[in-house]
């Protein structure tokens, strides 16, 4: 066995919970993701999913997808930058600029790959990154490619995040990376603030809209519309796999930022194209929530019952201003035994535990729906207060 192989044999971790019975990665989906699955053989619940304008089993954004395979083919053979470019690539970008409020965007082919290359091409050796220290994955590993000074400030902390600033040479770029809505604990950015201190020091602000982009704002335009504040962040962020019922990503800023990124970001420059099914998907789903606002409301109506039924039975939920509830456990191991007993009472939701948080904060994460019903939640609500009760957790 080689160095590798011994290193790689010491990670036991995951076969630890197997034996356990309480390992909750990885299962299969037997059909269409809804607001119930099939899993095993019976019916789940789905309470773990992105899809918050619950788009993707529509048949209008299915059909869309399958008719943009037949006429384009199953793929690009290739990057945008080259071969890959279709005419509905820069359809899309151009409805996603108008929706969004920015001048231009560019496509990338998976969310991740917007941040990881992105967020390295806007700086060099002599400028700073600031992040929120419960950033996305993607953007932490954006700035590690980068050359930057790279400053973290603690959660929303604004005084924090002046201190940062403070540490930044005055000519230099400073910019400051935030979540619109965090992904695990469901609050917002403090943008108002952000922007006043971007005013303040001389700074660019973007903002990732992975968990906004059709629930905050008009018509799902984001948390930065939600705020009014489009015109003072300078780039937008956002993918196709949450609201949008696809796979994908976009940046959205001013032409010249957006001209610098098509000529020079490398995960955009040498990264295949969207498939073209992924493209119309998008597209049509993006189209479907501007036509359809009562799929916002359903959302929100939704969501405020399920905030409101959780905090009666007692659960702790923290500060959760969206339709991701955390529902704080603070114990690694009860938290995967917590998912493990929701699955069998029928229930799917997530486990996440370090280094997605800090080890004393635990949780499993419910998410929402447009097409999810009051019933539901009440099922679902009942059957986790049961799983809680006796792991001891309320």
């Amino acid at each position: 066995m080689g160095l590798l192989q011994e290193r790689c044999a010491k990670y036991t971790l995951p076969q630890e919970f197997m034996a356990q019975g309480i390992y909750p990665y990885f299962r299969e989906i037997e059909g269409k993701q809804g607001t119930e699955v099939m899993m095993d053989g019976h019916r789940v619940l789905m309470f773990g999913s992105n899809a918050y304008t619950g788009l993707t089993g529509d048949q209008r954004v299915i059909d869309a997808g399958i008719a943009a395979m037949q006429r384009y083919g199953s793929g690009c053979a290739g990057s945008r930058f080259l071969n890959g470019t279709l005419d509905i690539h820069v359809q899309l970008e151009k409805e996603l600029a108008e929706f969004v409020g920015k001048d231009e965007t560019l496509c990338f082919p998976t969310g991740f790959t917007v941040n990881s290359g992105v967020i390295s091409q806007l700086v060099d050796r002599n400028d700073y990154i600031i992040c929120d220290d419960r950033d996305h994955a993607s953007i932490v590993d954006g700035r590690r490619l980068s050359f930057a000074t790279q400053l973290k400030f603690k959660h929303n902390d604004m005084e924090d995040l002046e201190k940062q600033l403070q540490k930044c040479e005055p000519n230099r770029v400073k910019l400051i990376i935030v979540d619109g809505v965090f992904s695990m604990e469901g609050d917002l950015c403090n943008l108002p603030a952000i922007i006043e201190l971007k005013k303040k020091y001389n700074a660019t602000v973007m903002v990732d809209e992975a968990h906004g982009l059709g629930v905050f704002g008009r018509q799902g335009r984001g948390v930065c519309d939600h705020f009014g504040l489009t015109k003072e962040v300078d780039l937008i962020m956002g993918t196709f796999s949450k609201s949008l019922a696809s796979i994908g990503g976009f940046i959205a800023a001013d032409s010249s930022i957006i001209n610098w990124l098509r000529h020079t970001c490398r995960t955009y420059i040498f990264s295949a194209s969207c498939t073209p099914a992924a493209t119309a998907a998008a597209r049509e789903a993006l189209r479907i929530i501007q036509a359809e606002p009562e799929r916002l409301e359903a959302l929100w109506n939704v969501t405020k019952y399920a905030l409101k039924r959780f905090r009666e039975e007692g659960f702790e939920i923290g500060d959760t201003e969206s339709p991701i509830i955390p529902l704080y456990v603070r114990n690694t191991d009860k938290t995967f035994m917590a998912v493990a007993r929701a699955f069998e009472e029928g229930v799917f939701i997530n486990p996440v535990i370090p280094p997605a948080c800090a080890p004393q904060d635990t949780l499993v994460r419910y998410a929402l729906m447009a097409n999810h019903t009051f019933e539901q939640v009440d099922e679902s609500v009942e059957k986790l207060k049961k799983v809680f009760k006796e792991l001891e957790i309320i």
